[in-house]
């Protein structure tokens, strides 16, 4: 038996995480120390493979200023073998993501979104990789579940769900049986959960080896193996590293043996990389000019640990859409608030990195019976499982929910010290995106909402409403006060 080693680094969900941060005497993450351990790598070893498994855009300022520019021009820098699309790279539109491609010095591998009037491909679906002899095929799966941003380019579809992109990699791996392919690969972007039910769906004989995937953030201590596949993800951000260092019998053509570990990246596992921090200080110092004003101040740093609770951020930017609105609730996503704690000094660019979608607000007409069943869903247990990616809503004050998860019953479900009742209407408000996805998101038909009335756009730009009252105030506060209590089972 003639074996080969290979070693095959990955990261995922980066979100613009471009800048080293100090902790406790030491800089941890940023692509400046990321490009140092993985030159080392590459230097240390003879067969090196990096990949990104979606998710390379947002969270930044200096992301969002350049519209994702940035973000491609500091990876070619970084230089990975290859990537997958994650639903954040369609945030700037399809057309865009398309420019930036041919700014890409990397491949772009995915295998299910296509133009639904002639179903060609958007990008190609898979690459093999020829490392030293060692032929290592990356097939690039997203689903639609996680691709709602495209609902309004109405001209892009994708596969539905994780049975479609099982026999899609069937199709692709049936097709070249006749090459001797010695590794394969699905760079996925569905979730960690997505990602087992995929693993099951699997045919053995499809010869699949891995699944490295993005999304749902899940930070793994060891592979999850699922119907004989290993499935890793490494969180998010550039705080740490996924590696495998892989075996392959190179005369049968399969995995024989593996080893994978989750490695910080700090200046204690790293040295940075000068001509990366060099590209990257350019760009930041355009945006330090731009951004670094004060807007106001909080009375001490305001917090948001998790998407799936009431939060003080949360609360404070649910009530200042609702200031001097003519709708009853703001329901602002959790998802949007990227910080988990900002202030007491907050500058433009903090509250940008914040806060980073500008987005406009819709008003639509509920009934009560309606407004319930939308709660409720968002409280479903999915949300409070572990590596959970549902929506979740901040609400404004003067609502209160308690909510028991045994019975599955609100005890409270109030609005301004009063009971809704099924026959009331309540005027709520949602974010752009959330309403082009409002049958998914809240498990009520958006056109039994229409028939209540006709929903109207109340505000074009919500972080533009953010910076102009923050501005003008001074001392900020915000409580969490138990508008969502979830009593547990």
């Amino acid at each position: 038996m003639n074996k080969q080693k290979l070693t095959l680094l990955h990261s995922n969900d980066m979100h613009g995480d471009f800048l080293a941060e100090q902790k406790e005497g030491f800089n941890e993450g940023g692509v400046s120390l990321l490009s140092g351990f993985i030159k080392k790598v590459r230097a240390e070893e003879e067969n090196v493979i990096y990949a990104i498994a979606g998710d390379m855009f947002r969270g930044s300022v200096i992301d969002s200023e350049y519209k994702g520019f940035s973000t491609i021009d500091l990876m070619n820098f970084l230089s990975p073998d290859i990537v997958t699309l994650g639903n954040h790279e369609i945030d700037y539109g399809l057309a865009h993501l398309l420019f930036l491609e041919k700014c890409a010095k990397f491949p772009i591998v995915n295998a299910n979104m296509y133009i639904k009037t002639n179903h060609t491909r958007l990008f190609q679906p898979y690459k093999i990789l020829d490392v030293n002899g060692l032929k290592v095929m990356f097939i690039g799966i997203i689903t639609e579940e996680v691709l709602a941003s495209t609902k309004s380019e109405e001209i892009i579809g994708s596969f539905i769900d994780v049975w479609e992109a099982a026999r899609q990699v069937g199709v692709i791996v049936d097709n070249y049986k006749t090459v001797k392919i010695d590794l394969t690969v699905l760079l996925t972007h569905i979730g960690f959960e997505e990602d087992k039910k995929l693993a099951e769906l699997l045919d053995p004989n499809w010869g699949v080896d891995l699944i490295i995937g993005g999304h749902t953030h899940t930070l793994l201590d060891e592979p999850c193996v699922v119907n004989g596949v290993p499935i890793v993800q490494v969180g998010v951000g550039t705080d740490q590293i996924g590696r495998f260092d892989i075996t392959i019998d190179t005369d049968e053509h399969e995995m024989v043996d593996y080893k994978w570990q989750c490695i910080p990246i700090n200046s204690m596992t790293a040295t940075s990389d000068l001509i990366l921090e060099d590209v990257l200080n350019t760009y930041k110092n355009q945006t330090d000019k731009k951004y670094s004003r004060i807007i106001t101040n909080f009375k001490r740093s305001l917090t948001h640990p998790s998407r799936y609770q009431e939060t003080e951020l949360g609360n404070l930017f649910a009530d200042l859409l609702q200031v001097d609105s003519s709708f009853d609730v703001m329901l602002y996503a959790s998802g949007s608030i990227r910080l988990k704690k900002l202030g007491p000094i907050v500058q433009y660019q903090e509250l940008k990195e914040c806060l980073p979608f500008n987005a406009p607000v819709y008003m639509l007409e509920v009934t009560g019976k309606q407004f319930r069943h939308m709660m409720k869903f968002m409280l479903r247990d999915e949300a409070f499982e572990e590596d959970a990616h549902s929506e979740f809503y901040q609400v404004s004050k003067g609502m209160k929910m308690v909510y028991n998860r045994r019975t599955k019953r609100f005890e409270e479900f109030s609005l301004n010290g009063k009971e809704i009742k099924d026959r009331d209407i309540i005027k709520i408000a949602v974010q752009d995106y959330h309403f082009k996805n409002f049958t998914e998101f809240f498990d009520v038909p958006v056109e039994e909402v229409i028939a209540n009335k006709k929903p109207r756009m109340v505000m074009t730009d919500d972080f533009s409403i953010f910076e102009e009252l923050l501005v003008s105030m001074n001392n900020v506060d915000s409580q969490v006060e138990g508008r969502i209590t979830v009593k547990e089972k």
